[in-house]
């Protein structure tokens, strides 16, 4: 649980972009709790592989609301919780299949054994 913590925090740009350390679950869900500061969004599309436009409609967000969050600073509770649900299934992707241009592959295709679903599109978690 704690690489998985680790590897989390990387994905939102670690302790600089979050301003504090994430080191266990409880910090995790303060963080949340508190909402993300909006500098993660970059990170996470970064990490993932993926542009902002394709980042707002895996989080279910218009791309409107990810401009209003840059103004005010901080996600909503929801979006917080929405973006570390993605980050932890790009971080587990890239932890079991070794290689991050592999993990983003998978991540954006259909599986067959989710159905045909993309696994990074919202409704899969």
């Amino acid at each position: 649980m704690v690489n998985e913590i680790r590897a989390v925090a990387e994905g939102l740009g670690g302790e600089p972009v979050l301003g504090r350390s994430l080191r266990t679950e409880t910090d995790l869900q303060a963080a949340i709790r508190e909402g993300f500061p909006q500098k993660v969004l970059k990170e996470v599309a970064q990490s993932a592989g993926i542009t902002l436009g394709e980042l707002a409609a895996s989080l279910d967000l218009s791309a409107r609301s990810l401009q209003r969050r840059r103004k005010e600073g901080r996600l909503a509770r929801f979006e917080s919780d929405r973006v570390y649900r993605l980050v932890r299934i790009v971080a587990l992707a890239k932890r079991y299949l070794g290689d991050d241009r592999a993990a983003i592959r998978w991540l954006k295709c259909s599986n067959r054994a989710l159905g045909g679903q993309i696994p990074a599109r919202r409704d899969r978690y």
